[in-house]
């Protein structure tokens, strides 16, 4: 082979690849120019390394470096794989390829290649509609394979390969034995090399990695998780059934009877050889037992007892002893037992599932990469300024771009910080960011209890997750994805979840000790007589068949009540432990009110009447989605008002304008009217002083520059059945505390009209604050808290019985224990 064949250059990049052909290698030494370095490396070495990018510069410190790397071949020159040991790194560029789904059309190829591309150290994408395959060269120091593969997933092409997973360590065990958090070491997984997905369930960590071509890259990637998970790592190929376990747990159970049926026949008649017998037992206990000795042999890894090591031991022990009877029925109660308590768990993750995934998969960015400035008024950007500043030199710093093309929308995991995205009207934010451009009114109550939207303008903060009832605004990224205020509060939320309980049930108590009880003791017995088949009876009679169905049926039974009732609770157990609790903590807004405000006052001066006045505030706010525009619409539906012909109408910073019959009429906050140089008379202004004493919403009505009409509104308006419910909560000698994000006066106001004490509410909570007063309390006594929104959720965590009201949109099982999809509170009763 000659020179020419082995080396090629890419003159643009200055880069060269070797191509080698043959896997051996002799230990001769080249020092010369590196392209008679290279030439006589290709002689000696062969095709045996893939290939591998070397970055040429025509410098003395590039004769230095492959001086370097020559010097290293030659120490490591006994095998082609220390050859990539010495060449390869771990932070190089290599090409990556791996199968994905959903890839059917060119449209689709090009969203996905542009998204992918547009992620550092990502370079020439490329996605093939007709294999269904995407190739990139990836610069491991700069970017991550996982964040390409996310964004990928969220455009729908899920990678097509198999999912791995540990045998024998729990992520939770995992994380201990490296001193880190759960969310740390799932990072961990993630950075090393060809991991593209990492996933914690049912106790199971399992990932998607890639294969690489390189020997010396699957054992950097090896090594790795290694160092993560131990050096006595066991991986097998994840399978999903197509059963859910419970499924398979009830047709295990079933199967375990005609078995059983006939190996009591086989003992009653004697014509019948018992191997018949032992294959029949056999089967049973291979197919119903399986999860269960997965499960013991799990338990023994993690070095915690549980009752699957004794009846494991006790099929074991009785088919040891010919109890074949004995071996099927333990068995069958064990898979029975199992599938009474999966299933309710089932039903309840169906009802109550979705709630916390509030941010949307895809975001508007409304800036280029490229800054333009417009001297005209014909410029057809969408935004024609964004903080424009034309710099005439190279001195201008701002990184606020200006957008000169359409709006294009991006996958969530592919926004960096300061790319801009413009949000409209009834949009959900998908980043936490800087208002830049715009104002408009943000529904806050989710996060903080606030019944009304509130204003936002250029320079405020938004948050992910809250939906701009007016718009629209362009925010500059500052947080996406996992980096969200949101994505914290769900990880609070985990966290809380994750603790263990005060208490443990009866029959995990009672396992604790009597499991290594009857190990140790029935060992010793049969050590000291020298009779093991002792051992292996006390195994057996010890196992605690009885308690198997203690627990899932009663538990079974009181679940199909609660549903019968109106409740959705995540386990037995929780109904169980809801039976001791001695501390109330509600939530406000969405729980003890309806969140939505109702008109209390309406008043109207001059000569005007009431019908005309509701008829022009209903033309001007009936297509608003303010709260206070639905309750007004409401109120003219009941009362048969059409609205008025107004034009021109336009939103301002707090409320709304137009024209009727040459006039200009103006609704909203009495202070943005003033700016806008309306007069209050002395009248609306009395209204409006009574109306904020008592913690009402006022907005006020102007017909040339004058106010005519005032309308107040009463923000907490109570549930139906509010009342009852907190006075037979302390009928049953439990403390009710009000605990919202909403004002202390609010909070206090509302809690005297329900005869709760003042003095042991809390108000202006943010959410992470509430999660901390819920556990402080826990500490102490046992604790319900009840709430509905997402700001809620590590309060419900963090108290012994969380309990979501609403639809189960808002809060999901992760969070609550129990959901009340209704809307009457007193079921918390």
């Amino acid at each position: 082979m000659d020179e020419e064949e082995f080396l090629l250059l890419d003159d643009d990049e200055d880069e060269l690849i070797i191509s080698p052909n043959d896997k051996s290698i002799t230990d001769k030494v080249v020092k010369n120019t590196p392209a008679e370095i290279l030439s006589n490396i290709s002689k000696t070495v062969g095709d045996s390394i893939s290939q591998i990018p070397l970055k040429m510069k025509e410098s003395s410190d590039l004769k230095k470096s492959v001086k370097e790397k020559n010097d290293n071949i030659i120490s490591f020159a006994k095998s082609a794989d220390k050859i990539l040991d010495a060449d390869l790194v771990v932070d190089g560029t290599y090409n990556i390829e791996w199968g994905i789904g959903g890839m059917d059309c060119a449209d689709c190829a090009m969203k996905a290649r542009k998204a992918v591309n547009r992620l550092p150290g990502v370079n020439n994408v490329k996605v093939s509609v007709t294999e269904g395959i995407v190739r990139m060269d990836l610069d491991l120091a700069k970017g991550k394979l996982s964040r390409a593969n996310s964004v990928l997933e969220s455009l729908g092409h899920n990678p097509e390969i198999l999912w791995q997973s540990v045998s024998g360590l729990t992520p939770s065990r995992a994380a201990t034995n490296l001193g880190i958090e759960r969310k740390m070491l799932r990072t961990a997984l993630l950075e090393v090399p060809g991991m593209i997905n990492v996933r914690f369930e049912d106790g199971k960590i399992e990932f998607q990695r890639i294969t690489f071509t390189s020997i010396k890259m699957k054992e950097i990637s090896n090594e790795r998780l290694q160092q993560l998970l131990g050096s006595d790592l066991k991986l097998e190929e994840s399978t999903t059934s197509k059963l859910r376990p419970d499924q398979v747990q009830l047709l295990s159970a079933v199967l375990t009877l005609p078995l059983l049926a006939g190996v009591i026949a086989i003992d009653t008649l004697n014509s019948i050889p018992d191997s018949l017998a032992i294959m029949l037992c056999l089967i049973g206990v291979s197919f119903a037992g399986f999860p269960m000795f997965k499960a013991a042999i799990a338990s023994i890894q993690n070095r915690v007892l549980g009752f699957q090591v004794l009846t494991s031991l006790a099929v074991i022990g009785a088919m040891l002893m010919q109890e074949y009877p004995e071996a099927l029925i333990v068995t069958g109660l064990v898979a029975f037992a199992s599938h009474l308590e999966e299933s309710a768990l089932v039903k309840a993750r169906n009802a109550m599932q979705g709630g916390l995934d509030r941010l949307p998969r895809l975001a508007r960015l409304s800036s280029s990469t490229e800054t333009s400035c417009c001297d005209d008024d014909n410029c057809d950007s969408i935004v024609k300024s964004v903080e424009a500043n034309c710099c005439d030199d190279d001195t201008c710093d701002s990184n606020v771009k200006v957008s000169t093309s359409e709006d294009e929308w991006l996958p969530i995991e592919s926004l960096a910080i300061g790319d801009i995205v413009e949000i409209r009207s009834g949009e959900i934010v998908p980043v936490d960011g800087v208002i830049i451009e715009g104002s408009g009114a943000i529904d806050r109550a989710p996060l903080t209890g606030e019944p009304i939207p509130i204003s936002v303008i250029k320079g405020d903060f938004v948050e992910a997750g809250l939906v701009l009832v007016r718009g629209p605004i362009l925010v500059r990224c500052e947080a996406s994805g996992d980096t969200t205020r949101l994505s914290s509060l769900i990880d609070l939320v985990r966290s809380y979840r994750e603790k263990p309980t005060r208490t443990q049930t009866t029959i995990e108590r009672f396992t604790a000790i009597w499991v290594p009880f009857v190990l140790v003791s029935s060992l010793l017995y049969g050590a000291l007589t020298k009779d093991f088949r002792t051992t292996l009876i006390l195994w057996v009679v010890s196992c605690p068949c009885s308690l198997l169905l203690a627990a899932p049926v009663p538990h079974a039974t009181a679940l199909s009540t609660a549903s019968a009732s109106g409740l959705v609770a995540r386990g037995g157990d929780v109904l169980e432990s809801a039976a001791s609790v001695e501390l109330a903590l509600l939530d406000k807004t969405g729980t003890l009110t309806t969140g939505h405000p109702k008109i209390g006052e309406f008043v109207c001066t001059g000569k005007h009447k009431k019908d005309e006045i509701l008829s022009m505030v209903c033309a001007l706010e009936q297509r608003s989605n303010h709260p206070y525009a639905k309750a007004i619409i409401s109120l003219a539906t009941e009362s048969n008002v059409m609205p008025k012909k107004i034009t021109g109408i336009s939103d301002g910073d707090a409320g709304v304008s137009g024209k009727i019959s040459g006039q200009e009429i103006i609704f909203g906050r009495a202070d943005w009217l003033i700016s806008q140089g309306v007069e209050i008379t002395d009248e609306i202004q009395s209204i409006l002083d009574s109306s904020r004493k008592k913690g009402h919403g006022v907005s006020v009505l102007s017909l040339s520059g004058k106010s005519v009409a005032a309308f107040s509104f009463i923000h907490d308006d109570a549930r139906e059945g509010v009342k009852e419910m907190v006075q037979m909560l302390q009928e049953q000698g439990i403390i009710v505390e009000i605990l919202s994000g909403d004002e202390q006066s609010s909070v206090e106001s509302f809690a005297s009209q329900l005869g709760i004490d003042p003095s042991i509410c809390r108000g202006n909570v943010d959410p992470e604050g509430k999660a901390q007063w819920v556990e402080e309390r826990s500490k102490a006594r046992r604790t319900l808290m009840a709430g509905d929104g997402f700001n809620d959720a590590g309060a419900l965590a963090a108290a012994n019985i969380g309990v979501a009201v609403g639809s189960g949109d808002q809060v999901n099982l992760e969070a609550a224990d129990v959901l009340i999809p209704g809307d009457d509170p007193r079921a918390i009763v």
